[in-house]
């Protein structure tokens, strides 16, 4: 089973720019590939996206971690795999500068990511400052690590965890024991969701019983 722990970073000058210029290869190359990936479907000849390719014509995607450029084409593969399988479900759309999250994700190859105390470990970016609220049990295993800068200008990590059964079974988080540091609830069902979302879901749904009551 897979655990995230979601937690605030504090990168320099250096490590903002370098952040900031990975959100934007990422959404060129994902804009990019979509562009190409859209034009065979009309034309009906097969194109390879990789960014292998786009590295040769655009040399500045060299610049930035190539596991995240990597887990954009994974992206839109599954987007374009929901659009086949799943009904209701669009094409993949265009990331827009202004609209998008801005995030990547990059994954543990060769113990490039550490967490080492008040510090991580990312490609490229070297040591970021990182505010970790929990200990972290030495049998999870790192798996991936996704950067993101919220529309508070705060920057955050989501570190990917692989957690053993036994131990998972075992955990469960109670929400009326978190504290306002944890930012992922765990329920005992096994269900892992940050917490402005569950909560969200919650309000939404007692505001529909509600509603129910009084149309009654």
């Amino acid at each position: 089973m897979n655990r995230a722990v979601k937690c605030r970073i504090e990168p320099n000058k250096g490590q903002i720019a370098l952040f900031s210029k990975t959100f934007g290869c990422c959404r060129f190359l994902y804009n990019r590939m979509l562009t190409d990936r859209l034009t065979a479907v009309m034309t009906g000849e097969y194109v390879r996206t990789t960014p292998t390719k786009y590295k040769k014509d655009y040399p500045w995607l060299k610049e930035v971690d190539s596991l995240a450029l990597c887990n954009v084409k994974l992206h839109l593969d599954e987007a374009f795999r929901k659009h086949r399988t799943e009904n209701g479900i669009g094409h993949p759309r265009y990331k827009a500068k202004h609209h998008s999250r801005q995030s990547y994700t990059t994954n543990l190859v060769n113990n490039n990511i550490r967490l080492e105390g008040k510090k991580l470990r990312l490609p490229k970016a070297g040591q970021v400052r990182i505010r970790v609220h929990r200990e972290i049990p030495e049998e999870w295993k790192l798996k991936s690590v996704t950067v993101s800068k919220e529309a508070s200008g705060k920057y955050y990590a989501s570190i990917l965890y692989e957690v053993p059964e036994s131990e998972s079974q075992a955990e469960g988080k109670d929400g009326e024991n978190m504290t306002l540091a944890d930012r992922i609830y765990i329920c005992d069902c096994g269900n892992v969701m940050d917490r402005d979302v569950n909560a969200a879901i919650n309000i939404r749904q007692e505001a529909m019983r509600l509603k129910s009551l009084v149309n009654s």
